[in-house]
């Protein structure tokens, strides 16, 4: 019974869309009607700059370690597996927005890494920001973090339900991602300027 209720929860805990509540709360603006529509982080910090990105980025991770943590207390690694999978769903599809459109996962899926591998996914923060702050490309530095994260849970021989976990949300990461990857062949993906550029009134 516990071990049912921290997968549900996980969901639920997932499915809160704090890139969309933290928006409307502070600009009254839906985030899915500016930027790439997404409500994911990286999407309310393309719009709003850190002063909103940064909170969200950080509850986004918060719910994936709060979900993860749940499923290791009410029944070990496979629990905490199935309870991380469900809050990435539940970021992806949120219940508390009739299951339309979420967020990519990535933050979320950061978050339950914390709390299934928290040396690899120590490395994997590492790798984002090296990729990030080189290229100033948010999908492109998920998408290789993706990537070196299904090779540090094989390298460092975690239990079989975390590798599984490792590697299936690094090839969802991506193909999430799939929109961006044509967009960065293309020349055309957007690309985040370190000093926000001031709103000029009137």
């Amino acid at each position: 019974m516990n071990s049912a209720l921290a997968i549900v929860g996980g969901y639920l805990l997932g499915s809160l869309p704090f890139g969309y509540w933290v928006p409307r709360l502070v600009r009254g603006e839906d985030i899915r009607t500016r930027g790439s529509g997404n409500i994911g982080a990286s999407n309310v910090f393309r719009v709003y700059g850190r002063s909103l990105g940064v909170p969200v980025a950080l509850l986004d991770v918060a719910k994936g370690f709060a979900a993860a943590s749940l499923g290791l207390w009410a029944g070990g690694a496979l629990i905490g597996v199935l309870a991380a999978s469900a809050a990435m769903i539940g970021h992806a599809r949120p219940v508390f927005l009739q299951f339309q459109k979420g967020g990519k996962m990535v933050a979320t899926a950061g978050g339950a890494l914390l709390a299934l591998v928290p040396l690899a996914a120590c490395f994997s923060v590492a790798v984002w920001l090296v990729v990030f702050f080189a290229t100033r490309y948010a999908s492109l530095a998920s998408i290789v973090t993706a990537l070196a994260l299904a090779v540090f849970v094989v390298a460092f021989d975690y239990p079989w339900p975390i590798v599984v976990f490792g590697v299936a949300g690094a090839t969802a990461v991506i193909a999430l991602h799939h929109q961006n990857i044509r967009r960065l062949f293309a020349g055309t993906e957007h690309r985040f300027e370190l000093r926000r550029t001031r709103r000029v009134s009137g």
